[in-house]
């Protein structure tokens, strides 16, 4: 496994890979989550490419850059393991070198969920991943369902800006009570651990009761609040029943399929999880047709 750190050195890199190459971008203090990226992308392609850069862009004032988790030995060991070929680590000078003024901005899908909660950060993602697919030139190019609204921005800039590639998505793993793999997972207390997997609970609850016949996304809505009110420690900040491509929310179901969303937050750490609906679709194949359309 070759790991760089400059433009040169990864165009370098890329140019020696044959065959087609699979990427997986990551911010790092890789998780079984991210393995589950990785190992998609060896099945299905000659190379694989990982990145690892904590992206300072898509991180609003008083959010958690400085703290977030940097594992960076651990990340090389395990990737090795996993069979990647080249790893890229470039420093954020590298990424934005001075005098650096242009972003890419996905417009209507980055208004809603996140984008309300955390403005600026979807032009921060968009930005980084542009550039990546720019720098790999990657056939494919593979995302965890847990980032559902990244992964509609995702998929709406490469069409809009004509990559050349297909973007992936990979279903949530999950630790046994539920809890949705996530590297800020390490933030919370052994008590907040705990209670951490009514996220899950609460969206699967609804989950069930949409296959049984409701149709009405309140009603959706209201079953996983209900749920996550029955945890003191947790303090529910959005519940949304959306439409899986627009993320418009929905008022009236005719249509299959939806995604079904919510953030928490418990303690200092905020937390997020979403189910595609019907249930039947949270699995690779669907989730890569459906999300984002």
């Amino acid at each position: 496994m070759k790991v760089v750190e400059t433009v040169a050195e990864l165009r370098a890199a890329r140019a020696q890979l044959s065959g087609t190459v699979g990427l997986v971008p990551t911010m790092g203090a890789l998780h079984d989550g991210h393995l589950s990226l990785v190992r998609a992308a060896r099945e299905d392609h000659s190379a694989v490419i990982a990145t690892i850069f904590v992206n300072p862009a898509q991180f609003g004032p008083r959010e958690d850059l400085s703290k977030y988790p940097r594992t960076l030995a651990h990340d090389l060991q395990v990737l090795e393991k996993a069979g990647v070929d080249l790893v890229f680590t470039p420093s954020p000078d590298v990424i934005y070198p001075r005098g650096f003024q242009t972003w890419v901005d996905v417009t209507e899908v980055t208004q809603r969920l996140e984008g309300e909660a955390r403005p600026g950060h979807f032009r921060g993602v968009a930005t980084v991943v542009a550039k990546l697919f720019n720098l790999t030139q990657p056939d494919g190019a593979y995302f965890g369902q847990k980032d559902a609204q990244q992964v509609v921005v995702i998929k709406r800039m490469a069409r809009d800006l004509n990559f050349p590639l297909d973007i992936v998505v990979c279903p949530t793993l999950r630790e046994p009570d539920g809890l949705a793999m996530s590297s800020r997972n390490v933030y919370l207390t052994a008590e907040q651990r705990a209670v951490a997997g009514v996220l899950y609970r609460g969206l699967n609850a609804a989950g069930q009761l949409y296959a049984s016949g409701e149709r009405n996304p309140e009603r959706l809505r209201q079953q996983v609040l209900r749920t996550l009110r029955g945890e003191a420690l947790v303090g529910p900040e959005y519940v949304s029943a959306a439409d899986a491509v627009t993320l418009e929310e929905l008022h009236t179901i005719s249509l299959d399929p939806l995604l079904l969303s919510a953030a928490v937050q418990i303690g200092s750490t905020r937390l997020i999880d979403n189910l595609v609906l019907p249930l039947e679709l949270n699995n690779r194949a669907d989730l890569s047709r459906v999300m984002g359309g």
